[in-house]
């Protein structure tokens, strides 16, 4: 076997979700509507962050990049997961599971910055709102969302082209719905330590680093609160709870796979934790971050007041 021959396999079978053939299509309709929801709720926060002038702020403008990253995220995966329960087409090519794969870190990374960049904006807003405009300035707000875009990205392309070095022959059974790096990593008939290593050492840079300045933030606005007001605490709970149920979520998962993984964890377990970071999270989020929260209730309804009043004045420009 040449080196310059180390692919000997052309496409990879995705096992997909552990289901039984009389459930599918209950689960068909479960996976579709989730998708839907996630779709249509981030594209909804994207539009309306958009049109409303009042939400040109910092704050909203990371939720735009949130939201437009959750939807990409889950459309990585999830038109081929329902495929494969639809259709039972369980077949990627090597070309399709190695693009996979870079969107998957792309996207995945992403989140993780934004969360920290809104952590922070948050820290800024309540820590030092005297400030606030100085200190979260556009400028700013736009190299911050630049540069994780840039990050994630080389992250994104340096995992890929790793991958491409290594030997493929017999085995291409994937057990999980979509092409995971780890799993890959399993069915390779060549030396994986490199990949291994870079994902661990890149793996706390991207992953733990994030969470740990999230965690910051939120520990010093708590800190910040108590100071003012001890009753104030409760507030910022009720708060930021649900903000920090998400994190916990998202990371919490991506660690336990990736840089914690058990020898112990059997497929299932695994498959589970792949779908809550990849399916349920980008689905909680509009609900979590956004579309309950007052300012993004008023935005819609005045889009929609907007909408009511629009029709006759455009008739009468388009009949002068």
């Amino acid at each position: 076997m040449t080196e310059w021959n180390q692919t000997l396999i052309s496409e990879f079978l995705l096992l997909g979700l552990p289901i039984k053939p009389e459930h599918r299509s209950l689960f068909y309709v479960l996976f579709l509507t989730m998708y839907l929801v996630t779709v249509l709720g981030n594209f909804l926060i994207v539009v309306l962050i958009l049109l409303d002038p009042h939400l040109h702020t910092p704050m909203y403008w990371f939720l735009s990049n949130l939201s437009l990253s959750d939807l990409c995220f889950s459309s990585v995966t999830m038109p081929k997961l329902l495929q494969n329960l639809w259709s039972q087409v369980s077949a990627i090519s090597y070309a399709g599971c190695l693009t996979q794969i870079y969107f998957l870190f792309f996207f995945g990374d992403l989140e993780g910055f934004l969360l920290v960049a809104m952590a922070y904006d948050r820290y800024v807003a309540i820590c030092f709102p005297l400030h606030y405009s100085s200190l979260m300035s556009p400028k700013l707000c736009v190299g911050l969302v630049a540069l994780s875009w840039v990050l994630t990205s080389s992250h994104a392309l340096l995992h890929t082209l790793l991958v491409t070095r290594l030997a493929f022959c017999e085995d291409n059974m994937v057990p999980r719905f979509f092409c995971d790096i780890s799993a890959l990593l399993k069915l390779a008939c060549s030396d994986t330590r490199v990949n291994e290593l870079v994902i661990f050492i890149m793996g706390w840079f991207i992953i733990v680093t994030p969470f740990l300045l999230i965690i910051t933030s939120y520990a010093r606005i708590a800190i910040s609160i108590l100071k003012v007001s001890a009753g104030g605490i409760h507030k910022m709970f009720s708060t930021c709870g649900s903000h920090l149920s998400v994190v916990s979520l998202f990371y919490g998962t991506i660690i336990g796979l990736y840089l914690c993984p058990s020898g112990g964890n059997s497929i299932v377990k695994e498959t589970v934790l792949t779908a809550m970071y990849t399916v349920v999270t980008p689905m909680l989020n509009p609900f979590i971050y956004s579309l309950r929260n007052r300012d993004m209730k008023g935005a819609l309804r005045r889009i929609r007041c907007k909408r009511i009043k629009s029709p006759l004045p455009m008739r009468v420009t388009l009949g002068i």
